[in-house]
């Protein structure tokens, strides 16, 4: 039986305040890798201290720069996590239990890649329904069948073949504990939401009127009533409703951009 070896990956910059705890719930890997891109604050020294191989690297995009940082890995299994997220022990024991069975798989394994559900936390309270649970998360995954997408924002891991026999579900909680404030959530947002609209654009896509009025109110209605979120208070309705602005947001840009001409003339000097 040969033992399964796995990398924890992260990709980092200026996540001092909430590194050492997600170091510490990674501490079962055989690796820790870090992969930096110019912090300014204690994060390279303190993954460091934590027992992390830490690389400094330029910025390259969310999926790009994870996908980089997987190929930096000792081992071809990886469990991808962000610097504010943490490990629960129950997916711990779930994850190693997991490998386990792979290392004693007499043949190929029924899994390559594993998802698990994040809980988020926001403004004091974990999510439990709505968009933030069970938000699932395919983050641990052997890397010669699988990979992060180039996407510069909402990046996934895509795979060869079909989803019902590659992908298994573990039990446990990845915990988010962002330790951003509303503000910066917002902020965070906005950027986001010009991110995914010049990324639409280039893939072709369009948007009217209709993706303005519709695409807010299907999120609202699925989000806050169909999957319950009404039961995470009012934390989870500010959540649901920031999720609509931002969905707002996008097209909005988009339209924007769409009706930029392509070549704007130069304004006319009306003084002459």
């Amino acid at each position: 039986m040969t033992k399964i070896s796995v990398s924890a990956v992260l990709i980092t910059k200026n996540a001092a305040p909430t590194l050492a705890t997600c170091l510490a719930s990674v501490a079962f890997c055989d690796e820790i890798l870090v992969v930096d891109s110019g912090s300014t604050d204690d994060t390279v020294a303190l993954a460091q201290r934590c027992g992390a191989r830490v690389i400094q690297t330029h910025w390259r995009g969310f999926g790009l720069q994870k996908q980089f940082a997987v190929e930096q890995a000792a081992h071809d299994w990886v469990l991808c996590i962000d610097a504010d997220e943490r490990v629960s022990d129950r997916l711990q024991q779930s994850l190693k239990a997991a490998l386990a069975d792979i290392s004693a798989a007499s043949s190929k394994p029924a899994f390559y890649a594993y998802r698990f559900a994040r809980c988020n936390r926001f403004m004091g309270r974990y999510l439990r329904h709505g968009e933030g649970y069970p938000d699932w998360s395919l983050r641990c995954f052997n890397r010669h069948h699988a990979q992060w997408s180039a996407d510069v924002v909402h990046e996934k891991v895509g795979f060869t073949g079909s989803a019902e026999t590659l992908v298994g579900t573990l039990t446990g909680d990845l915990l988010h504990d962002s330790a951003e404030s509303l503000e910066n959530y917002l902020d965070k947002q906005n950027r986001y939401s010009t991110l995914a609209a010049n990324a639409a654009l280039a893939q072709g896509k369009r948007a009217n009127a209709a993706h303005l009025l519709l695409s807010p109110l299907v999120r609202f209605i699925k989000f806050y009533f169909l999957r319950l979120g009404f039961l995470d208070g009012l934390p989870g309705l500010v959540h649901i409703l920031i999720g609509c602005g931002t969905s707002f947001a996008k097209y909005a840009k988009m339209i924007a951009l769409q009706r930029q001409p392509a070549n704007p003339s130069p304004p006319v000097d009306t003084l002459q």
